[in-house]
């Protein structure tokens, strides 16, 4: 949606995402590479930005973010955890990276995650559940940032309501409203592999594994979360 608004200018190209504050190699190379790279054509925008999801799981990240530019905007998109969850297996699954059922998958997550190979150390392919913890994932960048400078959107509001969604998300950016919804219902990266579906004895424990981590967030953020659970 950023990327078709006129005063917008996204990080090209958009795949693979630039992961620069979060990649070490990248980092190293410093600010000037970082705009020579991915935002040499801009010119008379308001807004220039990328998306990274990686950001999010990166306290390193946040702080560097911090120091490099502490007057960014940030944009969370956010979705139901357990769904997310299964969503990310899916995609994992469908780019042949994953041979685990679900619940396998799971169950050894923790014992997974300890034993990244350096070609997953920064896309954590099996990280379904830590990805979904969202109010411990926030905290470095609510510790950093100011909360104007923070604007979690939510993929069920997204569906629900895509022009006022884009609205706000233009008021926060500070550019011009778009006269439709500008695509926001398209679907990127989508993993539905046919009619494949989690078992309700697994919706059920994660379900209870994000109980409490979504109730923090809700407070944190002042909203109702209890659609997710």
């Amino acid at each position: 949606m950023l990327d078709r608004h006129p005063d917008v200018y996204m990080a090209k190209p958009r795949s693979p995402e630039p992961k620069f504050f979060l990649v070490d190699d990248e980092y190293a190379k410093g600010l000037e590479y970082y705009s020579q790279k991915y935002f040499l054509p801009v010119l008379g925008r308001t807004a220039i930005g990328e998306k990274s999801t990686n950001y999010l799981e990166s306290p390193l990240a946040a702080a560097r973010l911090r120091q490099a530019l502490p007057g960014v905007k940030l944009i969370f998109a956010l979705r139901n955890p357990i769904d997310r969850a299964f969503s990310n297996y899916l995609w994992s699954r469908k780019n042949g990276l994953e041979t685990l059922s679900f619940e396998e998958a799971v169950e050894t997550e923790a014992a997974r995650e300890a034993h990244y190979a350096p070609a997953h150390r920064y896309s954590r392919p099996f990280s379904y559940v830590s990805r979904g913890l969202y109010a411990d994932l926030l905290q470095p960048y609510f510790d950093l940032f100011p909360r104007e400078q923070l604007k979690p959107v939510f993929l069920e509001e997204i569906d629900a309501r895509p022009k006022a969604i884009l609205d706000d998300l233009c008021r926060y950016l500070g550019v011009t409203a778009l006269p439709d919804d500008a695509g926001l219902q398209s679907r990127v990266n989508s993993a539905r592999e046919g009619n494949e579906h989690m078992s309700d004895a697994m919706r059920e424990r994660l379900r209870e594994i994000y109980r409490e981590p979504n109730r923090r967030l809700a407070q944190r953020l002042g909203r109702d979360l209890s659609h997710w659970t």
